[in-house]
This record gives C-alpha cells, sequence and structure tokens, in this order.
C-alpha cells in the first residue's frame, strides 16, 4: 500500500508539472477506486477522466451526469448526451 501511494505522489506531482502521460495514469488508477477524484482530474483538464467519467454514465444513463462531464469540457460526453436524448 506505501508503495502505491509514493507512486499516486510521483504521478501527481509529473501531472502537476503538465504531463500528460501521468495525468491518464491518476485517471485510470482513480478509475478503479475514487470517483471524486476522477471528477476532479476532469475539472484539472484531463480527458482520459472526460472519457472514463462518460462512459459510466453512458452505461448508467445518468444525464445529469453526462452534462456536467460535458460541462467540464469533454465534449463527447455531450454527444453522448445527446444520443440518449
Amino acid at each position: 500500500m506505501a508503495n502505491t501511494n509514493i507512486y499516486r505522489e510521483i504521478l501527481r506531482e509529473l501531472a502537476d508539472e503538465g504531463n500528460e502521460v501521468a495525468l491518464d495514469r491518476l485517471a485510470d488508477l482513480a478509475n478503479a477506486v475514487d470517483l471524486d477524484e476522477l471528477s476532479e482530474l476532469l475539472d484539472e483538464g484531463s480527458m482520459r477522466a472526460g472519457f472514463l467519467l462518460t462512459r459510466r454514465a453512458a452505461t448508467t444513463g445518468d444525464l445529469r451526469e453526462l452534462q456536467r462531464i460535458s460541462d467540464a469540457g469533454y465534449e463527447e460526453a455531450g454527444n453522448e448526451l445527446n444520443r440518449l436524448l
């Protein structure tokens, strides 16, 4: 568990420095355990987080979540929302 936390911390540092791959990896890790963190990553501009959140929301038919994701800047969520409407 300690190694995982250290890995996350390093990824966070790299993402904060603008490393897109690290940001994507953080999104993948958050997708498995922490939707709040995944939403925060979307707010930080992670398109991977937008993709993962959109996929979840589309699967469950959560129209409000799709709208929120779209409003946060992930265009595909708007496309998915329109498809479901």
